[in-house]
């Protein structure tokens, strides 16, 4: 785990790697709550004190500390042993961190000494200097609760990510497999697609300054940037950290297993033609991924001219991303078909959504308040949602704000707007466990009304003849089914799938071959719902609390 150089000098840094190792009892690189609570007991802090160690060095709310983050948390010890009161900025206005002595903790000399003599210069526990202690067994964190069969508790787990990836693999993959919901909604999850960094993902039409964007950000280029007024993005790329600036094609990027872009296998060689990585070394994809995505043509370009499913892309992309940012340029307001298909795809990930407004240096302030008003109503029949969404208005490039045109208003205007958007961003890898529990849930509570409604379609074919007909009927009222299944099962309207969606695959099966409702898998379902997830935010909330 590299530490930023600044941060701490490296005698500290091998000191820090050593009380790691000692209070890790797992060894697996992670310092849960458990092992935390004793270990940082020993620096005499008050619960308030400690409370906000914990919830500053996990920032991201995993549960757990890795080196940099036990770093951290060290650092803000030694500040409050020194007097200061704890707050998110305090290492940032601190001078120096790099000369801040490391914090008193009473008895840690003697524990660690003990423990050296309990294990030998010789033994293999201690490498390099530092000393490992073996596992300490655990009991599960959460087990399932159900009143008619008790199950075995789930292993133990050191993340909420880890706990989520049992979970999914135990109790909502065998329903998703058992009623076709990777073929209908979304393909089966893997590792990667938990472990995943963040992602931001930029649609607009083109020349709406979307690859500009990117590189503002970055403060430089990437590999595959091309910059113009024409359509000069023609593929998805994915922006991430690597170890070296490189392009890796789409077809090498779906197959590898460390990359959450498996899922993408589906949409054919004509989309992996079009897609690629971009890897260089950066701090900010450290933490964020981007997606730059083509520019939206109009008319029918974009239907007959493309060789795969662009709005499906955009779709699956969608519902992987932190945060859509959708580019406007004050002189292209106008919506088009496409446009409007792309952004109805994004259904059900309203709260994803940032609307940008572009370059809105390049019109006058009056001019200005008028595009804003046309963008607003644009926006209002599109989105079809009775709240008015937030427009960011700037102009995000490398070039200072153009004052002729903006004028000081508009200047003040634009840098408190783009500060607003860059806070947004920064937030980000803060928000990522919460994110991946929403869309889990939000996963869980799809796969339970799709085995609804595939269980219904089963039901209601004949047992002998008529077998055809039937499928055609059902297919042909498939509105009526859905509301069936809401009214038998009191479920939202809002969470059903797009009926016109569900048509376009289901004309592919054969109902026949559906499988009737399992009341043992939603139970489960249920069961992880209402119990386990719970029950692993509990485990993992502060541990001060």
């Amino acid at each position: 785990m590299a530490i930023a150089s600044g941060l701490v000098s490296k005698e500290q840094l091998k000191l820090y790697q050593t009380w790691f190792n000692y209070a890790d009892s797992d060894r697996d690189g992670r310092l849960t709550g458990k092992d935390a609570i004793s270990f940082f007991a020993m620096s005499g802090l008050t619960k308030p004190e400690l409370k906000q160690v914990w919830a500053i060095a996990d920032s991201k709310r995993q549960g757990f500390l890795d080196l940099k983050e036990f770093v951290t948390a060290m650092q803000l010890i030694s500040l409050a042993q020194e007097g200061n009161t704890l707050t998110s900025d305090l290492l940032k206005s601190t001078a120096n961190l790099d000369k801040l002595d490391p914090p008193c903790m009473e008895g840690l000399e003697n524990a660690l000494l003990e423990n050296n003599r309990s294990h030998g210069s010789n033994d293999d526990s201690e490498t390099n200097g530092n000393i490992q202690l073996p596992p300490t067994p655990r009991k599960g964190f959460f087990s399932t609760k159900s009143k008619k069969k008790s199950h075995n508790p789930l292993p133990a787990v050191t993340s909420v990510i880890d706990g989520l990836k049992i979970l999914y693999n135990e109790k909502l993959k065998p329903l998703e497999s058992t009623y076709l919901f990777n073929d209908f909604v979304s393909p089966f999850l893997t590792c990667s697609d938990f472990d995943a960094k963040p992602m931001v993902m930029l649609l607009g039409q083109y020349s709406t300054g979307k690859t500009t964007f990117i590189k503002h950000l970055l403060k430089c280029s990437y590999p595959g940037a091309h910059i113009g007024p024409e359509p000069t993005t023609d593929r998805f790329i994915v922006v991430m950290s690597g170890a070296d600036e490189r392009s890796i094609p789409g077809n090498t990027i779906a197959v590898h297993a460390d990359m959450p872009f498996t899922g993408l296998t589906t949409f054919g060689g004509s989309f992996l033609s079009k897609f690629e990585c971009s890897q260089m070394p950066h701090p900010l994809l450290e933490h964020i991924t981007f997606v730059d995505t083509p520019g939206v043509l109009s008319g029918e370009k974009q239907r007959t001219q493309r060789s795969y499913d662009f709005t499906g892309v955009i779709s699956w992309f969608a519902a992987k991303c932190d945060l859509i940012l959708l580019l406007f340029d004050p002189h292209k307001l106008d919506i088009s078909d496409e446009f409007k298909r792309v952004i109805s795809s994004l259904r059900g990930h309203d709260d994803k959504i940032r609307v940008v407004l572009n370059k809105a240096d390049q019109v006058d302030t009056q001019q200005l308040m008028r595009v804003y008003g046309a963008l607003m109503w644009s926006l209002g029949k599109v989105l079809n949602t009775p709240e008015v969404s937030r427009v960011y208005i700037g102009s995000f490039n490398d070039k200072p704000v153009n004052e002729d045109s903006a004028g000081p208003i508009g200047k003040e205007l634009f840098e408190k707007e783009q500060d607003d958007l860059l806070l947004d961003l920064i937030d980000i890898p803060k928000k990522a466990c919460d994110r991946r529990i929403n869309e889990f849930v939000k996963r869980a509570r799809a796969a339970k009304i799709h085995a609804y409604i595939i269980s219904q379609l089963k039901k209601e074919m004949p047992a002998l003849v008529g077998k055809a007909k039937a499928q055609k009927r059902l297919i042909d009222n498939l509105e009526d089914v859905f509301q069936k299944v809401q009214r038998e099962f009191h479920l939202p309207a809002g969470d059903f799938p797009s009926v016109e969606q569900f048509k376009e695959v289901l004309v592919r099966y054969n109902i026949d071959d559906f499988e009737k409702l399992k009341p043992k898998l939603i139970q489960a379902v249920d069961d992880m719902l209402g119990y386990d997830i719970p029950e692993l935010l509990k485990n993992f909330r502060n541990l001060y609390e």
